[in-house]
């Protein structure tokens, strides 16, 4: 036997053995999710019980390393970890913005002081990150953000305002992007890391079209910023001036979360799910349900190649682009179809029966899929000009 068919043997006990049940169930509302955080309070006890025990084995953060929280898995065990978990429907032990976007940043790019400090957190589920990005004028084009921090010698004074900041009003902590040098487009932006607690920071609440929505608008009226949190943990992360590249490395990250580039829920196969949901199907649709079965498969297989060839240094540093575009689609064709199978009773907004009109209001929620983290358009231009290198216009 080899060392992966050994360890997924023991895997798969060790699943069989900790997984309640209730966290093999689909996550059918938000409550679902366990987010983490200072303030984050538990559906039920399955769902704690659930969350320490992958704390306690590092199953949080598998790949990271095991001083900052993880397993240490190579990808090979990682990989087969992922499969493992999707073979019994287990749900994450945690979501988190500092899992998918800000850990891998401070894997490449913090201090030792910061990793053992944040990651520790982020892995535990102790702290809740929000992305402080987009502004109001300054989305895909964020060079022309205008949040702004005056330097005070030990600390900055942050005045500003972003905008679809998503958790921001259930966020610990936030990581943001700040110019710092008015006079240097690209390279005066640093990327700091505070409190959303600090004095000064205020959240707002965005309705979306489905009636409801992850996303905030947040101000900042002169904030203080400390350039330090004690010994080999600054303020910021990479250097000042240079947040840009930090932000542009996150980003890929971003996209590829968004894309459902582990082949999750976003991209999963619906096929079967649909009929069991509604019996027998129109013969037009489920052919069309067939199609959508082999494009999310063929996705979850090139997302595996994707992950495997980041792991040993092979990936095109567009690929993310490519993945976010392709799990944009496919997750906006997934809920077409689930409308389209569910008939009228699909459209009905407010029962009971429908988890408070879940299949309307999440149908909605993905045409916002193809604006957040990178418009399709913006995606598309980067893939042909980076990949398929075709001229400029």
């Amino acid at each position: 036997m080899s060392d992966l068919e050994a360890f997924r043997e023991e895997t798969r006990a060790w699943l069989e053995a900790n997984c309640p049940e209730e966290m093999r169930q689909p996550v059918r509302d938000e409550d679902d999710v366990c987010w983490g955080g200072r303030n984050f309070q538990f559906k039920n006890d399955a769902q704690k019980a659930w969350l320490d025990t992958c704390i306690e084995k590092g199953y949080t953060v598998p790949a990271w390393p095991k001083e900052y929280g993880g397993a240490g898995l190579n990808p090979g065990e990682a990989k087969v970890l992922r499969e493992e978990m999707r073979r019994i429907n287990a749900r994450p032990p945690l979501s988190s913005f500092g899992i998918w976007m800000l850990g891998p940043a401070l894997l490449h790019f913090g201090t030792e002081g910061q990793k053992q400090r944040f990651l520790n957190e982020i892995a535990r589920g102790e702290i809740r990150w929000c992305q402080g990005y987009s502004e109001p004028g300054s989305g895909s084009d964020l060079v022309s953000m205008q949040t702004f921090g005056e330097d005070k010698g030990d600390h900055w004074v942050v005045n500003g305002q972003k905008i679809w900041t998503s958790y921001a009003d259930k966020a610990d902590w936030i990581f943001c992007l700040v110019r710092t040098d008015k006079e240097n487009k690209y390279q005066g932006i640093t990327f700091m890391l505070y409190d959303m607690a600090s004095e000064g920071v205020s959240t707002k609440p965005i309705k979306l079209i489905s009636g409801n929505s992850p996303f905030c608008e947040t101000f900042f009226d002169d904030v203080s910023v400390p350039k330090s949190y004690g010994d080999d943990c600054p303020g910021f992360v990479g250097e000042i001036n240079r947040g840009w590249d930090v932000a542009k490395y996150l980003l890929g990250h971003e996209r590829e979360m968004i894309s459902g580039a582990d082949g999750g829920a976003r991209t999963a196969a619906i096929g079967a799910m649909l009929k069991r949901m509604v019996g027998d199907l129109d013969p037009v649709l489920r052919a069309e349900l067939a199609m959508f079965d082999v494009d999310a498969l063929a996705y979850t297989a090139m997302g595996e190649k994707f992950l495997d060839e980041v792991k040993v240094g092979k990936a095109h540093p567009a690929q993310p682009n490519m993945m976010k575009y392709a799990g944009t689609e496919l997750n906006k064709r997934r809920h077409e179809l689930m409308m389209a199978a569910g008939g009228s009773r699909a459209l009905e907004w407010d029962s009971e029966e429908t988890r408070g009109g879940a299949p309307s209001r999440n149908w909605l929620r993905t045409k916002a899929n193809s604006i957040e983290g990178g418009t399709s358009e913006v995606m598309l231009n980067v893939i042909s000009k980076r990949i398929l290198d075709l001229p400029g216009a």
